[in-house]
């Protein structure tokens, strides 16, 4: 293969190949890829896609002349709060944005400069390089199950966003055929969290499957590459792990957050920050809905423990504030203690009603005819006093 030693370099290729001035590596549109020549100019080859359809010059991770980035044609399946979320960055970015829900969001997805498809064979014939599954948990299934995905490119790659991590990477596995890429992530914030920007929060992920040719890594480096642009700290984890931890830290957090909310907290002139960390525990938790703390609940196997670890935990704090008191009462009772109404302990002044009969002092108003009676009354007063301190 010759390369002519002009400023524009060119290659000899098939008539079915297209090549231009950008960096040498292959599309994943079609496996394998191409040896090419160091040149002086950076070159790119568009190939025919894999499934052998004619070439879209207009479609595909697209680099500018000055942009190391390659932008993607992403179609996002759920485009709900937290998918336009997502796709105001995209768009930022430059990439190509299709979006799909089963509640019409074409004016938002307008807004952000994205084509809106309410039929999914219409988005699957649109050829997307990444589909991104943003639907809550608990329709993510019954979502997935309406996309033709044998009408997608051979070779899409499918990435998801929930909250959990080993359902969905199950559910691609059994839903998506075995040449498909799939990265499962989860972005540690939202809308409420990420309002400053994208910088220094945690993105988890794990690259289920990723095939071998060098296009196809490219992509998925491309697409993960949307957040580390941002700032993400990019956190590589196993589902498994994710769901461990996540019932530790973020099923915890909306639990004590939605249980604080039923208590009715409201602020009052003398918080403390304390105080006031738990009202907005309360309403970063409460913003999002019941079905998102639903699907936490229901599709991590390890939040059900957490659940009793937490109610044992309320356990074993009442358990010790209640021995606690007890102890101060049986001093009270039966260990001579002074009763809680009477004087310090250091007081030099005697007890109330000392008119027992074991007293050494004489029972009050001897002179009286009726003392008997006198001293029974009074030492049925002293009984009542003392179970009014014992209680």
């Amino acid at each position: 293969m010759a390369m002519s030693s002009s400023t524009s370099t060119r290659l000899h290729l098939p008539s079915s190949w297209h090549a231009t001035t950008t960096k040498a590596t292959c599309r994943w549109r079609r496996q394998g890829s191409l040896p090419v020549a160091a040149a002086a100019p950076p070159l790119r080859l568009r190939a025919v896609r894999a499934a052998g359809q004619p070439i879209d010059p207009g479609s595909g991770a697209d680099e500018g002349p000055d942009d190391q980035h390659p932008r993607l044609k992403i179609a996002i399946v759920g485009f709900g709060n937290f998918g336009q979320f997502l796709a105001r960055t995209f768009a930022r970015q430059g990439h190509t944005l299709l979006a799909h829900s089963r509640t019409d969001h074409s004016a938002a997805a307008a807004a952000l400069g994205a084509t809106f498809y309410a039929d999914p064979h219409d988005l699957c014939e649109s050829q997307p390089d990444v589909v991104i599954l943003a639907t809550s948990i608990l329709s993510a299934k019954s979502v997935l199950a309406t996309l033709p995905v044998h009408r997608f490119r051979r070779n899409t790659l499918f990435a998801d966003v929930l909250s959990v991590k080993e359902f969905p990477k199950n559910l691609l596995l059994a839903s998506l055929p075995d040449d498909f890429d799939i990265i499962c992530t989860h972005p540690m914030f939202g809308p409420e969290s990420a309002g400053g920007g994208w910088g220094g929060l945690k993105f988890v992920y794990e690259e289920v499957r990723v095939g071998d040719c060098p296009a196809r890594r490219a992509r998925a480096d491309a697409f993960l590459d949307i957040f580390a642009r941002e700032g993400c700290t990019m956190v590589n984890m196993s589902c498994t792990e994710h769901d461990e931890l996540a019932a530790a830290t973020q099923f915890l957090t909306h639990t004590v957050g939605r249980m604080l909310a039923l208590l009715g907290l409201e602020p009052t002139p003398i918080d403390t920050m304390g105080y006031q960390a738990l009202l907005r525990l309360v309403q970063n938790t409460c913003s999002d809905s019941f079905d998102l703390y639903n699907g936490l609940f229901m599709y991590n196997q390890n939040s059900t423990e957490l659940l009793n670890r937490l109610e044992s935990a309320m356990d074993e704090i009442k358990r010790r504030l209640f021995d606690e008191l007890h102890q101060v009462l049986r001093k009270q009772l039966f260990e001579g203690s002074p009763p809680l109404n009477t004087g310090s302990p250091g007081s030099s002044s005697p007890p109330l009603n000392t008119d027992r009969p074991d007293s050494s002092s004489p029972p009050l108003n001897t002179d009286s005819p009726d003392s008997s009676t006198t001293t029974e009354s009074t030492d049925h007063d002293q009984d009542a006093h003392d179970d009014k301190s014992g209680q």
